[in-house]
């Protein structure tokens, strides 16, 4: 009777330190490397204000067709997936 007891409990320990813990410590060693990563990253990163610049010599005539294509939401959403492309890649460890 100890013998399956104890079988049942070394199946069950061997089965938390095995999956459950060391995958806890490598999915935090991951959100900790990434977390400080991307903190160090946006500061290096250029602000808005070239594109602003940019974008104001487009005519009047030409911001009608790019409104109705919702271009102000369009492009944010472009350059922000762009970016979040280029940060994911060169992070080591996932990319």
């Amino acid at each position: 009777m100890y013998a399956i007891l104890f079988s049942a409990f070394n199946a069950t320990l061997g089965f938390l330190v095995r999956s459950v813990i060391a995958k806890f410590f490598v999915f935090f060693a991951l959100f900790f490397i990434t977390t400080e990563f991307l903190a160090v990253l946006v500061d290096r990163l250029p602000n808005g204000q070239a594109m602003s610049g940019a974008l104001a010599g487009i005519p009047p005539s030409m911001w009608y067709f790019l409104d109705l294509v919702h271009f102000d939401v369009g492009l944010p959403a472009v350059i922000s997936a762009w970016v979040l492309r280029f940060m994911i890649r060169r992070i080591p460890v996932i990319g």
